[in-house]
């Protein structure tokens, strides 16, 4: 006996039980389902079912479904379909795929058509489009409005680094934020998170604030960029800006740890990281004791920094232990990881800086947070349009996942 596949396409308002319905008429005649998908916009359904029946029943089934469609009042649509075309879309499954996220503040259609054209350009076909975040408020002058659509997308890139670059090209033409993720376990089951300190968990330099209590602010900047410039390295520098504090007494340091401009989001952030299990650190070019205050305002587990040396209630101008420089912060990365029993690609990094690099490509997910222009060129994902929190998109949080407290 001959078989049919054939599509159904079923639009309308949504209401209870209706799949249940579809599926019940379906079951009467022991069909097999082949896919099924479902999507829900402002209550407005679109139900698509693909199934395989005997050739004899196929015109009952679809008779007994428009009966049905007519009295729950939506439309249905039958497609046959033929053996080939089911072939072909099997044979799709077997590539990649890959979830493209777009955050930004408000989100246009010039902005999503410019994305969507980049996926199309590549050969990639769009299999399902999500919102993660809540319903988009009309007033968008609000402080917490902020939009952001997942893509997930199938097939192989003609060309990734291509496509990379694009997208990042035009994150910064047309202000919003792009992650480009394959879609893997290792995305959905990310542990551990490392964070940059100064301009990125606080909205300062803490050795700047503090060398303008020491009254040496202008001496400290024409170091940091002689650094920039690439006449002396990281370390030169620190150990020079270090030695100009000399004498600052350490009460200076209380008053600048209770007074730290923190980044917009990161309390909501660390919130969710803390109730969903994440293990969070903060490797920082910095001083350990911003970062330990940090610790504790914000159940932090693991603070890497630099720690100045204290004698008689005041700095020494020297500092103790190794520097944390770039290299230094990836090789921390990678022995929590090792300590945490999780594989690199389950990690994540984020920075600002020109020494976050190294942790930024070697975590299985970088981002670069309100960074450096030679920061942004050389990572894969960026956060420049709204705070930190946005880190919970490229995560793949959805607004509706999250309790009150962690609600905008």
């Amino acid at each position: 006996m001959n078989t049919e596949l054939i599509l159904i396409r079923i639009t309308g308002i949504d209401r209870p039980g209706l799949t249940a319905s579809v599926t019940e008429i379906l079951s009467k005649y022991d069909v097999t389902i082949l896919d099924i998908g479902q999507a829900d916009i402002h209550q407005t359904l679109s139900l698509g079912i693909l199934f395989k029946s005997h050739e004899t029943e196929s015109g009952n089934i679809m008779k007994e479904l428009l009966f049905k469609a007519s009295e729950l009042g939506v439309n249905i649509r039958f497609y046959p379909i033929s053996v080939d075309e089911y072939e072909n879309w099997v044979s799709m499954q077997g590539k990649n795929r890959y979830i493209i996220t777009i955050l930004g503040r408000r989100l246009t259609a010039k902005q999503i058509s410019a994305a969507t054209k980049i996926i199309a350009e590549q050969g990639l076909n769009i299999d399902s489009i999500k919102r993660l975040t809540g319903r988009v408020p009309l007033d968008e002058e609000k402080a917490s409005v902020r939009s952001c659509i997942e893509f997930s997308v199938r097939g192989n890139p003609k060309n990734r680094v291509e496509m990379q670059r694009s997208l990042m090209k035009l994150s910064s033409e047309m202000g919003m934020d792009f992650s480009l993720q394959l879609d893997n376990m290792y995305r959905r089951m990310r542990r551990l998170i490392c964070f940059d300190m100064d301009s990125t968990l606080i909205q300062t330099e803490c050795i700047d604030e503090l060398a303008e209590r020491a009254c040496v602010g202008e001496q400290v900047r024409a170091i940091t960029e002689r650094a920039m410039r690439g006449e002396i390295d990281f370390k030169e520098s620190f150990t020079e800006r270090v030695a100009l504090l000399k004498g600052l007494d350490e009460s200076v340091m209380k008053e600048i740890a209770e007074n730290l401009p923190i980044t917009e989001g990161v309390e909501r952030l660390m919130f969710v990281l803390k109730h969903y299990g994440y293990k969070i650190a903060i490797l920082s070019g910095g001083f350990t004791y911003f970062g330990e205050y940090l610790k504790q305002k914000f159940g932090i587990d693991y603070v890497y920094a630099n720690e100045l040396e204290i004698e008689d209630g005041k700095l020494t101008g020297r500092y103790l232990g190794e520097i944390v420089d770039g290299k230094r912060k990836a090789e921390l990365l990678r022995l929590l990881a090792q300590v945490e029993k999780v594989d690199i690609a389950q990690t994540i990094a984020v920075g600002d800086g020109a020494n976050d690099l190294p942790m930024l490509s070697t975590a299985g997910l970088g981002i670069a947070f309100h960074a450096k222009p030679k920061v942004v060129e050389n990572a894969e994902q960026s956060i420049n349009t709204i705070g930190l929190d946005g880190v919970l998109y490229f995560l793949g949080f959805k607004d509706s996942y999250l309790d009150e407290k962690g609600k905008l």
